[in-house]
């Protein structure tokens, strides 16, 4: 079927439920007809239509170069009565009718929505970022919500009393108006940044951590100023009361709440069987926070966005589960709330000139407001008067975080329908202007040297291997080789705050064994002083961002190690680091245990062999790592950088190669220099990702691949010799003819990644 087919289809559909309906309100079919309007049938059609107009558009909006939020609210524009209730006013009233039955259904599925979207929203919210251009962004948020909420609460003073619900009340609608004006939408924001690859350039970030720290001053003030509306009068009990438990909230939240939702999403991911446990329990926990918020006297939504901020910022399974998330929000919950907020709007009543110039008064001093406090904000911290004009472009979008403010006002008696309707055409004007211009002011900024660097080490993160871990899982005893798995593993975790699982498994299971609690805890000591080194070592670099403290769970198992990985391995890892005292046989082929436990761990496994000597213990290492060009190779060389101290290693990289010698040699040759230039070009660069500035090259073509890593390993006095390689089909864990013969002849430590 064509895609003009598929649309041709879908419209047509869309046509037929509009066509029934019309006839069967001009028939005066009653709302509550069991064949044509039950109230069910109804919801149904009407969640079928939000969904349909709102993907369809949205799609639309994203080839035009606009967020498909805008699609969405055009989608209820457009069903609502804007347009279709304007044209066929009975049909659309036997669609949409006013009972409140009816309303009551919608509008459940949109409040969760709403709680939904801040979940995510917060999830998305990186405070890391936030630290790392701390000073400029701050003071572009405080001046980018200042002035703005200055222009909008003097404007509310002069909004005529037909536009509020109650006069009295015109500090209410003055402080709602100065705050619904001053908030930025982070998701659009951070979408166009993305989009022109200028998030991790210097003012990428800063644009995205000031909208982040607009959007959550935002919200704070919104549910206080919800909870004022809420309250019955003016009294210090009534300003008190919100003000402090908000402040004692988010305190808590960031510092005891913060643990508590790690170790929270980390027990159900360990203990329950389930695919969707931990989604579950992110959903209870927002609806607990959302209670907590209720209870002091501000709105569920700040409750729901700080959940999400807690949920984004756990090392567990945080990527698994967003995407898990997201599908739901933005497939189901975000046209139906955003199609509905639409259809709450009504632009017929604009043709009243005194409403649409006022409607134009508030465009343009939310414009000029947002424009010009970022501007300030961004000239008065240093930045240059380009970059202060893309940061005024860049935060004068309101998106989807302007209509959800919207719609609470409305709900909660703040706004009357014509405001509500002036403040969602500002949001869609501004919104749809942001794009296009921040685009033009971010062409015109040069790039910076740190930004050049910063944007390399991100397109080899890209790539990356390491980069992708999120858990580790370490299955060791007390000899050497696990003590070199397990300080390995946590000099990795520790440049990147990844959650370690260590496992110490016997030498010789017994069925009465008792567990080595003593050994599991040296391990644990191992992995700690690992992960501290690792952690000092990404603070030394430029530009990286300070990693999270590394939580480290030790275990004793009195099964052999196999079965402990296969018990262990469904919680979730990235990858499994395997040290035991019997490894190998004689011929370089692996223990039975450790064949098992590879087999069964559904991921790429570490295998470290101390051999001879203890590199762990080595204050500065030689390292050779043999590349050929293959992925596995390259992640292998990619583990040897990541688990090695910059500042003390000496690494070398070696290619084996074969000459030709054939008529056409001269111009084989040549082809094969140039690839190995590119091979060692790029593993040069992925050191350098590292914080290896300098790593030894080599190329060998006189020797047997194995021959040559041996002499070469030899010949710079190696302590460590890292491979990665590709496990070959078969029952057993096999990696080659090459990595079998290096590892039984070599009596050095040694690494085999098998991928």
């Amino acid at each position: 079927m064509t895609i003009q087919t598929t649309r041709f289809l879908l419209g047509a559909s869309v046509l037929c439920v509009v066509a029934c309906a019309a006839q069967a309100a001009e028939r005066g079919a009653p709302v509550g007809n069991a064949l044509t309007g039950t109230t069910e049938a109804l919801f149904v059609a009407q969640i079928a239509l939000l969904l349909l107009i709102g993907r369809g558009l949205g799609e639309l909006m994203q080839k035009l170069g606009q967020p498909s939020v805008i699609g969405q609210l055009l989608a209820g524009l457009v069903l609502g009565p804007s347009l279709f209730g304007w044209l066929f006013p009975a049909a659309h009233h036997f669609i949409f009718p006013e009972s409140a039955t009816q309303k009551s259904l919608i509008t459940g599925v949109s409040n969760v929505g709403v709680m939904m979207l801040l979940l995510l929203t917060g999830m998305e919210t990186d405070l890391k970022l936030v630290k790392q251009v701390g000073p400029p962004a701050f003071m572009v948020s405080a001046a980018g919500v200042t002035v703005p909420f200055v222009c909008g609460f003097a404007l509310g003073w002069y909004v005529p009393a037909s536009l509020i619900p109650d006069p009295h009340h015109r500090l209410i609608a003055a402080l709602f108006l100065g705050t619904a004006l001053s908030i930025s939408s982070i998701k659009i924001v951070a979408m166009i940044v993305r989009e022109m690859n200028f998030m991790r350039r210097n003012l990428g970030q800063i644009i995205v951590a000031s909208a982040i720290m607009e959007d959550t001053a935002g919200w704070v003030i919104i549910s206080l100023t919800l909870g004022l509306a809420g309250a019955s009068g003016f009294s210090p009990a009534s300003i008190a009361k919100p003000l402090i438990g908000t402040v004692i909230f988010l305190a808590l939240s960031y510092t005891v709440g913060r643990r508590l939702v790690y170790y929270l999403i980390r027990w159900v991911n360990d203990n329950f069987t389930s695919e969707y446990a931990v989604v579950t329990a992110i959903l209870i926990v927002m609806c607990v926070l959302a209670l907590i918020t209720q209870a002091i006297g501000v709105n569920t939504v700040l409750g729901a966005f700080v959940a999400g901020v807690l949920v984004g910022g756990s090392p567990i399974l945080s990527q698994h589960i967003e995407d898990q998330l997201r599908g739901l929000i933005t497939a189901f919950l975000m046209p139906i709330f955003f199609g509905l907020s639409g259809l709450s709007a009504d632009l017929t009543v604009l043709k009243d000139p005194q409403l649409a110039l006022f409607t134009l008064a508030i465009v343009a001093v939310a414009s000029v407001g947002k424009f010009g406090g970022a501007f300030l904000g961004g000239r008065i911290s240093g930045l240059s008067g380009r970059e202060a004009l893309a940061l005024g472009c860049g935060m004068n979008a309101r998106g989807s975080t302007e209509v959800i403010v919207a719609s609470i006002g409305l709900s909660m008696g703040v706004l009357t329908h014509n405001l509500y309707t002036m403040i969602l055409t500002m949001a869609v004007i501004t919104t749809m202007a942001m794009p296009p211009m921040l685009r033009w002011a971010l062409a015109r900024l040069p790039m910076h040297e740190d930004e050049r660097a910063r944007l390399e080490k991100e397109e080899i993160d890209a790539r990356g291997f390491v980069s992708r871990f999120e858990r580790l899982l370490i299955a060791a005893d007390e000899g050497a080789n696990g003590r070199l798995a397990t300080r390995f593993a946590g000099f990795i975790a520790g440049q990147r705050g990844l959650p370690i699982t260590v496992l110490h498994v016997p030498d010789q299971p017994k069925k009465d064994a008792v567990p080595k609690q003593a050994a599991a805890a040296e391990l644990e000591a191992i992995a700690l002083a690992g992960a501290k080194e690792g952690h000092r070592a990404t603070a030394g670099q430029k530009g990286e961002s300070r990693p999270e403290k590394v939580d480290v769970q030790a275990r004793a198992e009195t099964d052999r190690v196999d079965r402990a990985v296969a018990k262990e391995s469904p919680k979730g890892y990235d990858l499994l680091f395997v040290g035991v005292e019997k490894m190998r046989r004689p011929d370089g082929s692996f223990s039975a245990n450790v064949d098992r436990a590879a087999s069964d761990f559904h991921g790429p496994t570490a295998l470290a062999i101390a051999g001879s000597g203890e590199a762990f213990a080595a204050e500065a290492l030689t390292i050779l790592v043999p590349v050929n060009g293959t992925e596995p190779s390259r992640r292998g060389a990619e583990i040897a950088f990541a688990i090695s101290p910059a500042a003390s290693t000496r690494l070398t990289a070696l290619h084996v190669s074969q000459r030709t010698d054939t008529a056409n040699g001269g111009r084989r040759n040549r082809a094969r220099q140039r690839t190995e230039r590119a091979l060692l070009k790029d593993v040069t660069a992925l050191a350098k990702r590292y914080g290896h500035e300098h790593i030894d090259t080599s190329v060998q073509t006189e020797e047997a691949p194995d021959a040559a890593i041996l002499n070469e390993a030899k010949r710079i006095g190696a302590d460590l010799i890292v491979i990665g390689a590709a496990r070959r089909t078969g029952d057993s864990l096999y990696l080659g003819q090459t990595v079998t013969s290096v590892s039984s002849q070599w009596n050095g430590a040694i690494v085999l990644l098998a991928t």
